[in-house]
């Protein structure tokens, strides 16, 4: 019987439980997908600790994966037993050995694609792409500010905006990681324990400010990246590592210069099937042409996804994160 980790109450990583499942065979539409890697994003944090609610308990966690078709529902017409697709999608359920997807959430891989490579990025590459090509379109010459630089989405986002030709400004929580966000991509990295990141961008930009903030930090940041940027600049805040943003008085956006805010999901831009198959292509051609380079840096056994949740909320990890079945 196949194994997969589960929660039964919300909480802590102490309440994820590596137990016995049944997958079943796929039901019209769906596929049976035995994974090679998962893919492991803060989004599993807030799955486990109910920022998010999932559906019922209990419930596998895990938006990610990358494997081979085990076999094909009725009506499933793409794709094949031995074919070999990931994605990062709901329904949450990606931390097992085996699990039934809609076909619809899944897209082909390439040949020159792994496995660990594509649980690593499908997630984080595709946030990257919606963030830089879709809500706000970066320019050449633009100046962009990147919270959590040396993190998962961090590093791929890098690499891609300087791609773009934009002065590329990143935060880090230490010299470690600011070298690490230099070698992907960032003009310039502000350590944020010891420097005051809206200081430092106002002298980097010569007094302009940024044209857009990409804020995955949430809380401790969210107030100063809107003092970073420039009049008719785009708050982007996309998650929340520091906590969820409180609520504020939308008048702040006029006083700071008629800013523009949003909170983006990946879901929401990826809902439709053709957007979905749009954004992994754009993705699959800026890794293979070796515009954007996936660093898986940790890798962990399934059974001990407890502890790389415990990391990955201490800020232990870079870059991207795989679980291994």
């Amino acid at each position: 019987m196949p194994k997969a980790i589960r929660i039964h109450q919300y909480g802590g990583p102490e309440v994820l439980r590596w137990e016995d499942v049944e997958a079943g065979d796929p039901g019209p539409g769906q596929l049976r997908v035995r994974h090679a890697a998962i893919g492991l994003n803060y989004i599993d944090v807030y799955h486990r600790t109910g920022l998010y609610p999932l559906p019922s308990l209990p419930w596998t966690l895990g938006m990610e994966g990358a494997g081979h078709v085990e076999a094909i529902g009725e009506g499933v017409t793409e794709f094949k037993a031995g074919d070999r697709v990931a994605y990062a999608s709901p329904p949450v359920g990606a931390y097992a050995e085996v699990r039934l997807l809609p076909a619809d959430r899944a897209v082909a891989l390439p040949e020159n694609i792994n496995d660990q490579t594509a649980a690593a990025m499908m997630l984080q590459g595709m946030t990257a792409q919606y963030l830089l090509r879709r809500t706000y379109r970066v320019q050449s010459g633009d100046a962009i500010l990147l919270h959590a630089a040396a993190g998962g989405v961090g590093l791929i986002a890098s690499q891609w905006a300087r791609q773009l030709g934009a002065l590329v400004i990143g935060t880090v929580g230490n010299d470690e990681k600011a070298e690490l966000a230099r070698a992907h991509g960032c003009h310039h990295v502000i350590v944020y324990s010891r420097e005051n990141f809206v200081e430092r961008v106002r002298e980097i930009t010569n007094g302009q400010g940024v044209a857009v903030v990409y804020d995955s930090v949430g809380k401790e940041t969210f107030m100063g990246s809107l003092d970073c940027l420039r009049p008719l600049g785009m708050m982007v805040s996309f998650g929340n590592a520091s906590g969820p943003v409180p609520p504020f008085e939308p008048g702040i956006l006029a006083a700071k210069g008629s800013l523009f805010m949003t909170r983006p999901t990946l879901m929401t831009y990826t809902a439709k099937r053709e957007a979905l198959v749009a954004s992994a292509a754009e993705l699959f051609e800026m890794v293979t042409a070796g515009a954007v380079k996936i660093e898986v840096r940790q890798t962990y056994p399934l059974a001990e996804t407890a502890q790389a949740h415990r990391d990955l909320e201490a800020r232990k990890t870079t870059g991207s994160t795989v679980l291994l079945p």
